[in-house]
This record gives structure tokens, sequence and C-alpha cells, in this order.
């Protein structure tokens, strides 16, 4: 299923993914630093969102409290805490 999340506190503004079970495809980031989003994305493909979680959460960029890469732990987190609840409703 395809999902997008809105960022909060960085560059870029948005971040659009699949998630096939606990598996992470085709991250897109909206905005941000183009070269290191698109790193980013390749390195991620494939993943789980516990993968993802344990390399990406809790990162800074610069002074701020969050990251892109932080962001992406976040939204996929949260996607899959979605699909799981409508799973078992």
């Amino acid at each position: 299923m395809t999902h997008t999340y809105r960022t909060i506190g960085t560059c870029s503004t948005e971040i659009s993914f699949d998630l096939d079970g606990d598996r992470v495809h085709n991250v897109q980031y909206v905005n941000g630093c183009s070269g290191n989003l698109q790193a980013v994305s390749q390195l991620v493909e494939g993943l789980t969102v516990e993968q993802i979680e344990e390399k990406l959460r809790g990162i800074h960029c610069g002074f701020k409290q969050t990251s892109c890469g932080d962001q992406l732990a976040i939204a996929v987190q949260q996607a899959y805490e979605q699909e799981q609840a409508q799973k078992n409703a």
C-alpha cells in the first residue's frame, strides 16, 4: 500500500513510500537535499520497518531535532501500525 507522510522540521516536505507487509519500497522525498535523499531512498529499498528504525531513528540534521532519515523512520512506523490496526479491526 502506498503511504504519504508530511514531514515536520525538515527541508523535505513530504515522503511517499510503499509498504508491503513490513518491507519498504519506492521511497520518494519532496524537496530537501536531492542527492542525499536519493541515496537514502536507495539504501532503504527493501528493508523492514524495524531495520529502518534501527538505522535512522534519532538522527539529527545540524541544529534540528530531527532529520529526513528520522522522519522516514517515524513515517514507516506509523504506516505499519495503521496497516496492522486495519488488519486487526
